[in-house]
């Protein structure tokens, strides 16, 4: 069936991962541009390079180094992707669901997705972490969802609900957790653009009118497969850069990774909190 991934190439990927660790990871994370420092406080981790899991999709973005990092984070058992493919880098929409279809299959419950965002929020600024509360998914209303394709009933329904992709009871701890810590934690809906070019100022005027506050390209095809397959879902945005909604400023890659050596230390801080509190 074309580009659809198969319950027997979801399978053939396990057995490879499960090959190389015997941890049974039960919270997985995927780790967006310039986040991957996060993966370097897992302890005695296996470490599993992408391009020695077959058919697994490898990034080719400067920021996403390409390896499944599986060990031990404040007394759980994580599996952590260090960098993730994009649509808009050539792959088939329902192969940027594969990992976490992998991540399901070894038993994974709870998926920490995260991503370096640009604001829309006028309010927003570089180095902000600002958690999930809702998405909008217009490559997946305008056809490229990553569950188009034969149904996998082992995973989940045909029709899967949406009403609460990101779940309520992760945000409370997160919350909890960034008052403990003392930074702020911004709340927002966040949008996924296929990309690579970045927002017009005329894109983002239309997407503040509609109730986006940050924007990306990446996160919301791995946030619906994951919650098809029944795992409860945290996202978190590293906010990269301001709003440009008059087109004042230039965008750029190198700024992103650069607010990611700011939004690092939070984010660890964030996620470890949260797993201690699971």
């Amino acid at each position: 069936m074309g580009d659809f991934v198969s319950l027997e190439k979801i399978n053939q990927v396990t057995d490879a991962v499960r090959a190389k660790t015997s941890y049974t990871p039960k919270v997985g994370m995927i780790l967006g541009s310039g986040l991957g420092p996060l993966a370097d406080s897992v302890l005695d981790p296996d470490i599993i390079h992408y391009g020695d899991l077959p058919g697994w999709p490898i990034s080719t973005v400067e920021g996403h180094s390409g390896e499944l990092v599986i060990g031990k984070l404040e007394g759980q058992d994580v599996v952590v992707m260090r960098g993730r493919t994009h649509f808009y880098e050539g792959y088939p929409m329902s192969l940027l669901g594969l990992p976490v279809r992998v991540m399901q299959n070894l038993g994974a419950e709870i998926l920490i997705v995260t991503n370096a965002a640009g604001a829309v929020h006028p309010d927003f600024e570089p180095g902000d972490l600002m958690m999930l509360t809702d998405h909008l998914n217009l490559l997946g209303m305008a056809g490229h969802n990553p569950l188009r394709g034969p149904n996998l009933s082992e995973f989940g329904p045909r029709f899967p609900d949406m009403s609460r992709v990101y779940d309520r009871d992760l945000h409370v701890i997160a919350r909890k957790v960034s008052a403990e810590n003392e930074f702020t934690l911004r709340e927002g809906v966040y949008v996924c653009l296929a990309g690579p070019s970045f927002e017009t100022p005329a894109d983002l005027r239309f997407l503040r009118t509609v109730g986006v506050d940050a924007v990306g390209m990446s996160t919301v095809p791995e946030a619906i497969v994951a919650r098809h397959g029944g795992m409860r879902v945290l996202g978190v945005s590293g906010i990269s850069n301001k709003a440009n909604l008059d087109g004042d400023t230039l965008t750029t890659h190198e700024e992103v990774l650069e607010a990611g050596r700011i939004l690092v230390p939070k984010l660890t801080s964030l996620v470890r909190g949260i797993l201690r509190s699971l």
